[in-house]
């Protein structure tokens, strides 16, 4: 079977993802959007409405390195909820910037929620843009997109 690529709306944004059955290869943020479907949860996800995003695998967390540990440390963080940079680097015994660095490389954000991840005095940065990321945290602190299952594990 192919690789499919799509897009879905998030506010001013276009979700664009790749993917195949239940494996995530990429999702990005963009201004314009492409044609074709995206994964059933993260339009959901997308439209402000509760969904399972654990149904989902991402190929950042396959392997044995030191950011796909990172990533699937980051998919036990409860939706709504956000932990530090150095909490994660304790989790998996690295380093904070390490941490950093494997969130701003992050193939797969939403499916892997880098942006539950902030900054000790701060929210941290997200890319392509800030207000991204606190429009995420929003929708889950609010629980508009989070399922009763979601709010425990995002695994």
């Amino acid at each position: 079977m192919a690789i499919l690529t799509g897009s879905c709306r998030f506010g001013l944004w276009h979700v664009h993802v790749a993917w195949q059955d239940d494996l995530v290869y990429r999702v990005r943020f963009a201004r314009d959007g492409i044609p074709g479907r995206v994964p059933e949860e993260i339009l959901r996800y997308c439209s402000g409405r509760p969904a399972d995003l654990s149904s989902l695998k991402s190929v950042a967390t396959e392997g044995d390195t030191t950011f796909a540990g990172i990533y699937r440390a980051v998919l036990t963080i409860p939706c709504g909820e956000t932990v530090t940079y150095g909490e994660v680097a304790r989790m998996v015994g690295t380093a904070p910037r390490a941490v950093g660095a494997a969130m701003a490389r992050n193939p797969t954000p939403i499916v892997v929620p880098c942006h539950r991840v902030v900054a000790k005095t701060g929210i941290g940065g997200f890319s392509p843009d800030l207000a991204i990321k606190e429009i995420l945290l929003g929708m889950e602190r609010r629980g508009d997109v989070c399922t009763p299952k979601k709010r425990e594990v995002n695994r």
